[in-house]
């Protein structure tokens, strides 16, 4: 009797249970999507076919299908599941994780894979407890985690355990889900219950807005069916679902690594001068939650970077955005920083002042502190006038133009070039006047060496 009053409970907690736990597919055949990791001939269906199971990491997006690869993988190895939590548990809960597997496997003979969702939340101690035990053989580790292991995971457990990349459901593998939810009477939706009428576009819907997430999408059609229900309309439209999923969930993670790929996609955009494509990726990032005060740095630095003298007014207006956006705040500070995010995709581009800083910042050290040049030297006391110090300088507004020629840098690296404007934008002008300086001054250094050379001025 014990036995069926447990076999009831069972039954009655699993109709409770959400409907994306519920419909959680229990073998490789029942799994929709991930076709390069489960596909006939491919990684994980060959492990799932032979039984053997290595020690693995899933990495890829909420709702991809990670939770329910390792359990299926596990039950199909015969092996026993144990769910860690990485948020929630430390080292004292996991050396009792291993001691029972431990024990199970003296006294059954049965391998534990011990299964760690958010695996890129344990520590480097936690790591390190744990590797002893997954490089002799005794735990299989399963990790699962949306940040890229790389960063997360230390290398010495990284080595030992074969990452599987899952990507991002395709909406019709998630209206393939939600329409075997609607459809199952056993495990889906309307699981002794009355079923209702549910309308294709509502499928559609919230396959296409789930972004990626087949949990979310389950999540939101069961919400949506209670909210039918409620307006006993007999039908679960479109209006519900809509109701049932709202926006504001894109993913994105402030401290990882979607943070650098969108923050790279736009840097890229404004470089390559795709004013769309930046208006894009800086509204993603801003629906997604990130510091609209990071993007604007980001744009000040671009905007001297990679814009430069080619358009001196793109700095200005980047640092005008920030300001305005300080001052006026969201939302309506959006829309400066729209304005100077098409601005700088438009603008001419040029790194020659950064490729200039870098190519002085080697020089100076390989060089090192070369001495100032007397005549560049302040002299601010009689010996200082004494020695030299500012003997000969040329003040260039006492000459034609406002210009003369004049060596600026130490003796050694005399001529020496290091900007070299482009022919873009404002540059152009740019680099012809230095063209015209520079040329002079190559001139006059011939004109002085034809006079040293000369024996009459030698004499003289």
């Amino acid at each position: 009797m014990p036995d069926l009053f447990e076999h009831a409970g069972s039954e009655e907690a699993r109709r409770e249970a959400p409907l994306a736990d519920r419909m959680r597919p229990r073998t490789l055949e029942e799994f929709v999507g991930q076709e390069h990791l489960v596909g006939p001939g491919k990684f994980l269906r060959q492990i799932y076919e032979s039984g053997k199971l290595p020690s693995l990491i899933f990495w890829g997006p909420p709702g991809s299908g990670k939770t329910t690869l390792a359990k299926m993988l596990t039950r199909n190895s015969k092996a026993h599941f144990m769910s860690f939590s990485a948020v929630l548990s430390g080292v004292a809960e996991l050396r009792k994780a291993i001691e029972e597997a431990e024990k199970r496997r003296n006294l059954h003979g049965q391998r534990t894979v011990l299964f760690v969702d958010e695996i890129h939340r344990w520590n480097k101690a936690q790591q390190d407890a744990f590797l002893p035990h997954v490089e002799s053989g005794r735990l299989i580790l399963i990790g699962a985690t949306t940040q890229n292991p790389s960063f997360e995971v230390i290398p010495a457990l990284l080595s030992r355990c074969r990452v599987c990349v899952l990507n991002f459901l395709k909406e019709e593998d998630i209206a393939k889900i939600l329409a075997h939810a609607a459809a199952d009477r056993e495990r889906g939706l309307f699981a002794g219950e009355e079923p209702l009428e549910v309308e294709e576009a509502a499928i559609t819907y919230l396959a296409r807005v789930a972004d990626g997430d087949g949990r979310r999408a389950l999540n939101a059609l069961e919400l949506a069916a209670s909210l039918a229900r409620a307006k006993t309309a007999g039908k679960l439209t479109e209006a519900e679902a809509e109701e049932a999923l709202t926006s504001g969930s894109l993913l994105y993670d402030k401290a990882g690594e979607e943070h650098y790929n969108l923050i790279s996609a736009f840097i890229k955009s404004l470089r390559g001068s795709d004013p769309d494509a930046a208006m894009y990726w800086m509204v993603r990032m801003l629906e997604s939650g990130e510091d609209p005060l990071f993007i604007l740095r980001r744009m000040v630095i671009f905007a001297a970077e990679d814009i430069g003298n080619a358009d001196p007014n793109a700095l200005q207006v980047a640092v005008a955005a920030q300001q305005a956006f300080s001052f006026v705040g969201l939302p309506e500070g959006r829309i400066p920083l729209a304005q100077a995010v098409t601005y700088l995709a438009s603008a001419p581009k040029s790194n020659a002042s950064y490729a200039a800083l870098g190519q002085v910042t080697e020089l100076v050290r390989q060089t090192g502190s070369l001495p100032v040049p007397d005549h560049l030297r302040n002299p601010v006391t009689g010996l200082m006038k004494a020695l030299g110090y500012g003997r000969d300088y040329k003040y260039p507004h006492e000459f034609p133009g406002h210009f003369v020629r004049e060596n600026y840098l130490p003796e050694k690296l005399c001529g020496k070039i290091f900007y070299e404007p482009s022919e873009q934008g404002e540059e152009i002008k740019i680099k012809a006047r230095l063209s015209r300086w520079r040329e002079g001054t190559k001139e006059e250094e011939k004109d002085d060496k034809k006079k040293r050379s000369d024996p009459e001025n030698t004499k003289k």
